[in-house]
């Protein structure tokens, strides 16, 4: 979900803590970390990712993005084909390709949670403006503006976008997104995090004021936290790579973790070490690391 360049300078070697057991799966956000800023993945990164997997070694991408932005690396996916999107509210079967995308699990955001969320951000942060994302569908508020360069289904108040009749109500909510205009990043997500309190995750992944509402409990760190149980990895057998403040938990929750060089000072804070920014490939340069130890 991130848009625009980096946050920090970029740290030019990797500070590398050593793993507690040797890792089993690779947990990687996706924009500003293991893609480039023009969106691509570089031959050096695609080759990292497939000898990784040939080497034993699962990887997940786990993302703020929806499933139908995954075609930049549905060519990438291996033996399993599952990401994590919308920050830990689905599992994505990605071997069907782009639009052709299974939904393996869902983690919704109940639309009573979000209708409060709603409420509660227009009288903390007056001019704030919503969209909604679903499985399937985009909707918006007239004032949201064009972020994501798609056209949104519907344009309406969210009251609107999140009541029992509005179009897609048979359809799960993975997340609302909130975004004002006026506001510090930093500064909206704390008073979203005050005025909403348990009734939602917030986080945010955009440089700019931009806001994700999952349901409670629902991140990256959560689900990847179940697709690992299911597959009887640990904490300390996976290795996780981020950048931004919806990365946060998922570094702290892995075993060894990984800041980009481009990292926002939260990401920093929270990971077991540092790589090169995303330009520079940061996340092949771990896992050529990890391999070549295995040697």
């Amino acid at each position: 979900m991130r848009e625009n360049g980096p946050v920090t300078s970029a740290t030019r070697q990797p500070e590398t803590p050593a793993a507690a057991l040797p890792p089993r799966l690779i947990a990687t956000d996706l924009d500003g970390t293991l893609l480039r800023d023009d969106k691509s993945v570089s031959e050096r990164t695609v080759a990292a990712l497939a000898a990784a997997e040939e080497a034993g070694i699962e990887v997940f991408f786990v993302t703020g993005r929806p499933a139908r932005w995954m075609d930049v690396v549905s060519d990438h996916v291996h033996g399993h084909g599952l990401a994590i999107c919308g920050n830990g509210a689905a599992v994505v079967d990605l071997h069907g390709g782009p639009g052709a995308h299974r939904f393996v699990k869902v983690r919704e955001l109940a639309r009573e949670n979000a209708l409060d969320a709603v409420r509660l951000l227009r009288e903390a942060a007056p001019g704030t403006v919503f969209a909604v994302e679903q499985t399937y569908g985009f909707y918006q508020e007239p004032a949201y503006p064009q972020l994501h360069m798609e056209i949104p289904d519907t344009l309406a108040p969210a009251e609107r976008l999140l009541a029992p009749e509005a179009p897609g109500a048979g359809e799960p909510v993975l997340k609302i997104l909130a975004f004002h205009h006026e506001l510090d990043p930093d500064a909206f997500l704390a008073v979203a995090r005050r005025a909403v309190g348990d009734r939602a995750t917030i986080t945010r992944s955009s440089p700019s004021a931009l806001l994700e509402i999952s349901g409670p409990g629902v991140s990256k760190a959560s689900t990847l936290e179940l697709c690992c149980a299911e597959r009887g990895i640990s904490p300390e057998e996976v290795v996780a790579f981020g950048d931004m403040p919806n990365d946060v938990e998922m570094l702290t929750w892995a075993g060894t973790s990984y800041a980009m060089g481009n990292a926002h000072p939260a990401v920093i804070a929270a990971a077991s070490g540092r790589t090169v920014a995303n330009n520079e490939d940061g996340v092949a340069v771990v896992i050529e690391k990890i391999l070549a130890e295995r040697l």
